[in-house]
């Protein structure tokens, strides 16, 4: 199974220094921009920060250590979002989730999945993305378990990555 730690990185959860208070409505808590690592708000829009810079002052011709600038990319659009803040600034930052669960099935005519979680739930509402369609498919039809993992930020949720797995066990006919 995927798990958060290789897929993203670090959980923002564990970037967020423990005093700060979680706003229930909005999915996101505060954090200083010196403390941003991993994810960030742009636009209202969870990202995944991938480069983070340090401008370089035009007048000093010297690095400017009192500013960071921020390049991330949106985890559900896509989106390449760019930024420069104060160190002194604080930022929203989606609390992330990656969860897996176990392909059932998948209907053909939408790319609805059928999903497990290991406590024996099922879902259905979500896609499966046109990009993982094949790979999953061709597991599934070899016989092995497909595990999907699914990223949710401030409300929405998107498959992200699938694990073909061979199964440990197989159903013998009598």
């Amino acid at each position: 199974m995927v798990h958060a730690r290789d897929f993203w990185g670090y959980d923002s959860v564990k970037n967020c220094p423990r005093n700060i208070g979680f706003m229930p409505e909005t999915r996101t808590v505060e954090q200083k921009v010196k403390d941003l690592r991993s994810f960030v708000c742009f636009e209202n829009c969870p990202c995944k920060i991938v480069e983070i810079i340090t401008p370089i002052d035009p007048a000093k011709r010297r690095f400017d250590r009192t500013k960071r600038q921020y390049v991330a990319i949106g985890i559900f659009t896509g989106k390449v979002f760019e930024a420069t803040f104060s160190l002194s600034d604080t930022c929203d930052v989606p609390i992330v989730t990656l969860t897996d669960y176990e392909l059932v099935d998948i209907y053909e005519k939408d790319s609805h999945v059928t999903l497990l979680d290991d406590k024996g739930n099922i879902r259905q509402d979500l896609k499966l993305p046109a990009d993982l369609l094949s790979k999953v498919k061709s597991g599934l039809a070899s016989g092995k378990d497909v595990f999907v993992s699914v990223v949710s930020a401030m409300g929405k949720e998107k498959i992200v990555a699938s694990k073909t797995v061979k199964r440990k066990w197989q159903l013998k006919q009598v």
